[in-house]
């Protein structure tokens, strides 16, 4: 069985506040956006998972760490810890959303993953404990199985789906290289600073996309853009060339411009830019 994990923008993304569990409360949207992975599961032969009970083998981009810290296996072993019958399995990812790059990529894969094992084996787990499941994978997996534009607060697994519909436009994705850890970005955002007076991003996003600049913030940008100069380079590159609405996604490094449907753009994966339809 085969599915394709797709990316995610954030529309928006303020810092609410810090938890005691050590995350912080977030508000943003997420828009899913038509970037994606290749995932494949197979039933494995009698002597091909190993002591994990299920294999990993990664193409195109490679991936970082050990196979046991990849979210498609963290799935499985969830997953088989509630149904034990759950049988021993072979996955195949093609990697094609740049890691660490504020777009989701790995969190797509662990919450495809979950809704494949599902389907595949006819778990019957619900959509709402899905979700359950996957916010133990990460904050940003619950929204992979909703799969639609959502107003999303707590760590990003609170989610509510807003009414959005941005046919017509065309979507420029720009990836500089640069990996910009979660970490670090967050340990520079004071929540204190920011105060409770700002609107809304669920409201601020069902204005017209020629409101959003100004109005529609990511509170990363700050800190990241002074720390890689060359992330604000690219966004402001995007407004040059004539984007209504430029930002970057999440804590980074990828930033995207909505344009109109009529401008003539760049052909697609050139110098380091995605042109796609929404």
């Amino acid at each position: 069985m085969l599915v394709f994990p797709n990316a995610k923008i954030n529309l928006g993304l303020h810092i609410t506040g810090r938890r005691p569990d050590g995350f912080h409360n977030i508000e943003t949207v997420f828009f899913p956006i038509p970037l994606k992975d290749a995932l494949e599961l197979v039933h494995a032969p009698a002597t091909g998972a190993g002591s994990q009970g299920i294999t990993i083998a990664v193409h195109g981009q490679a991936i970082a760490g050990r196979d046991e810290d990849n979210l498609c296996v963290k799935a499985w072993q969830l997953l088989k810890k509630d149904f034990p019958s759950l049988p021993a399995v072979q996955s195949h990812l093609l990697k094609n959303i740049p890691m660490g790059a504020g777009l989701g990529g790995g969190s797509a894969d662990g919450a495809f993953m979950l809704r494949l094992l599902n389907d595949k084996f006819q778990l019957g787990i619900p959509a709402r404990q899905l979700i359950v499941y996957a916010a133990q994978l990460g904050s940003d997996c619950p929204f992979f199985i909703l799969n639609q534009p959502c107003y999303a607060t707590g760590r990003g697994e609170l989610l509510e789906p807003v009414e959005l519909d941005l046919a017509g436009w065309q979507l420029v994705l720009a990836n500089p290289g640069i990996h910009v850890n979660t970490g670090w970005a967050f340990s520079q955002l004071d929540p204190a600073v920011f105060g409770a007076a700002r609107a809304r991003l669920q409201q601020v996003v069902q204005q017209p996309v020629e409101t959003w600049k100004g109005q529609l913030i990511n509170d990363f940008e700050p800190p990241v853009f002074a720390q890689y100069p060359a992330i604000k380079a690219l966004r402001d590159e995007l407004y040059r060339d004539g984007a209504v609405y430029a930002a970057m996604s999440g804590s980074g490094s990828t930033v995207y411009g909505l344009f109109n449907k009529n401008k003539t753009l760049a052909s697609p994966a050139t110098g380091g830019f995605r042109v796609m339809n929404l």
